[in-house]
């Protein structure tokens, strides 16, 4: 379906640039922003890979399962399905802590392993699992602390002053995060009804 959708964004949009005699503004676009996103991603490159390394080390180190076990009484809650000790909820807490950081990106490894971690607990492979829904929920509202990526890319274009997004960060990812996790209740709620 979304593929359906972005094609027609693309034919629409080619279109009304014929018509209106802007199609070099296209033709500009095609060969500029691929080089602008490639610095992008140069410039996020080292932050991603030291992160994952960090991580990693933290995981090696236990330091993550001290995390989850700081968590596991909010863990009880949020997820009640998972069983106490179970490794999804140590990758469910690095992927938390490394978004709270703001390396959304360097986070990604590790909702992955939480999603296979929790599909082994799945009986219904094919749909997925309450504890999923609220995972993907909350990674995907998840609470900022410090807004790492946004950060560089507002450095990499020379914003005045980067870190004056921070309060704001933060504030509109808790509303987020809690607006999320009331509809997922409500939603799992109606469902079971």
């Amino acid at each position: 379906m979304m593929n359906k959708l972005w094609a027609l964004f693309i034919i629409l949009g080619t279109i009304f640039a014929f018509f209106s005699g802007s199609v070099d503004v296209i033709n500009n676009e095609i060969i500029e922003y691929p080089k602008e996103i490639f610095e992008i991603f140069l410039s996020m490159l080292p932050l991603m890979v030291i992160w994952s390394g960090i991580m990693n080390i933290a995981k090696d180190a236990g330091i993550l399962k001290k995390i989850s076990q700081f968590m596991q009484p909010l863990f009880r809650i949020i997820f009640p399905d998972i069983p106490k000790g179970h490794e999804s909820l140590d990758y469910i807490a690095t992927n938390l802590t490394i978004n709270m950081l703001g390396i959304h990106n360097a986070s990604t490894p590790f909702g992955l392993k939480a999603m296979k971690s929790l599909n082994e607990l799945n009986k219904e492979k094919d749909t997925a699992t309450r504890s999923m829904i609220t995972f993907l929920v909350l990674n995907t509202s998840g609470v900022t602390i410090i807004a790492t990526d946004i950060l560089a890319i507002r450095s990499m274009y020379n914003a005045p002053n980067p870190s004056d997004v921070l309060t704001v960060t933060v504030l509109g990812t808790i509303i987020t995060t809690v607006v999320a996790l009331v509809l997922d209740r409500i939603f799992y709620k109606l469902k079971g009804k």
